[in-house]
């Protein structure tokens, strides 16, 4: 029986690493950052996220004051703006470029785990037949 050798966790995240670098360098991640360099250098949107946020402060002080009916007001004005963010093209494209990485990220995190589990049953299938072997 061949013996296997055994990896060192280091050398498990150094493979990580470099399997992370390879991910880097996909077309869904050029994609992703390209879309976020253009949200950035857009005033619209940056103007909307900066109203988004003085809104969101206000509303913690409303809330603070246990002020009800105008915490609903100002909830229901920063839906509005965020609703009006993501109705832009370049903002529906930087989601869909986020899901796509993720979806890329969860696959090879799903392939990974995939593979330790077969490997450990067909290892455990070979040595539970070597031992019946030397019976």
């Amino acid at each position: 029986m061949t013996e296997e050798r055994l990896y060192t966790k280091d050398e498990i995240l150094a493979k990580a690493r470099d399997l992370g670098q390879m991910m880097v360098d996909t077309e869904e991640v050029d994609f992703f950052k390209k879309a976020e360099e253009k949200i950035n250098r857009n005033e619209k949107i940056q103007t909307l996220i900066s109203n988004i946020k003085s809104e969101q402060k206000e509303l913690v002080n409303l809330k603070h004051y246990n002020k009800t009916e105008a915490v609903r007001q100002k909830e229901a004005e920063i839906n509005a703006l965020h609703a009006e963010i993501d109705e832009i093209p370049i903002v529906k494209e930087f989601k869909q470029s986020q899901s796509d990485v993720n979806e890329v990220l969860q696959l090879v995190s799903t392939t990974i785990s995939n593979t330790v589990t077969k490997e450990i049953q067909e290892r455990q299938g070979q040595a539970s037949s070597a031992l019946k072997e030397n019976k």
